[in-house]
């Protein structure tokens, strides 16, 4: 049985993905920052949680590693006084920091599947998207975006492939009631996206339902 681990999985858009995994016949391993309800703890701002959650799996190869813990504090934030430094640290620090650390610290369990990794950024890290506003949310998946095009290149070699995910304007917390689709159905998408990512398109930058997202 191959296995998914899933950062961020307590609620939202993660849990769906669980959910969805599982049935697809996934062992899947799921985190939260304070874990409980079946959830290792993983606190992805903490520079030594994701090592030691690696230790903790140690011996466990990964199919498939889902970075999808995500934070959104900005929206609403005015451009003459808001944005405080504080908070670019902080979402820098869940949205890119704690992907990285997260992906360098499975790195033995991936190559030991030759698995693959499953980054969720936003089509607002395009940059092809200016609107205006969200800065910090709009800047750390642009950066993660930018980070999973270069993993893919540097990991290309040993077989395990980097796909980077808009999941849709989803009816989530941060997403809000008034968004287009459901968690499961960006679940689903998704997940066929994972299942279709290999070598050949390693890189990619995907919507949920399978378009080509311009960069």
């Amino acid at each position: 049985m191959p296995t998914a681990l899933i950062t961020g999985a307590s609620r939202g858009i993660g849990a769906a993905m669980t959910r969805e995994l599982t049935a697809r016949g996934f062992d899947t391993i799921g985190t939260s920052t304070k874990g409980g309800d079946g959830l290792y703890p993983l606190d992805v701002t903490d520079p030594q949680g994701p090592a030691a959650l690696a230790q903790t799996l140690s011996g466990t190869p990964i199919d498939l590693l889902v970075c999808n813990a995500g934070l959104y504090l900005d929206r609403g934030q005015t451009l003459a006084t808001g944005y405080p430094a504080t908070m670019w640290a902080m979402e820098f620090a869940v949205n890119v920091t704690g992907v990285f650390l997260t992906i360098q610290a499975f790195l033995p369990a991936l190559r030991a599947a030759q698995g693959k990794i499953a980054i969720i950024s936003s089509q607002m890290a395009s940059h092809t998207r200016a609107p205006g506003g969200s800065y910090i949310y709009r800047s750390s998946k642009a950066a993660a975006l930018n980070l999973g095009r270069n993993l893919a290149t540097d990991l290309r070699p040993e077989g395990i492939a980097v796909g980077i995910y808009h999941p849709g304007w989803v009816k989530t917390d941060m997403g809000g009631a008034g968004a287009e689709i459901t968690p499961e159905a960006a679940a689903t998408g998704l997940s066929d996206r994972f299942d279709a990512l290999s070598i050949a398109t390693t890189g990619c930058f995907e919507t949920w339902d399978g378009r080509a997202h311009a960069y």
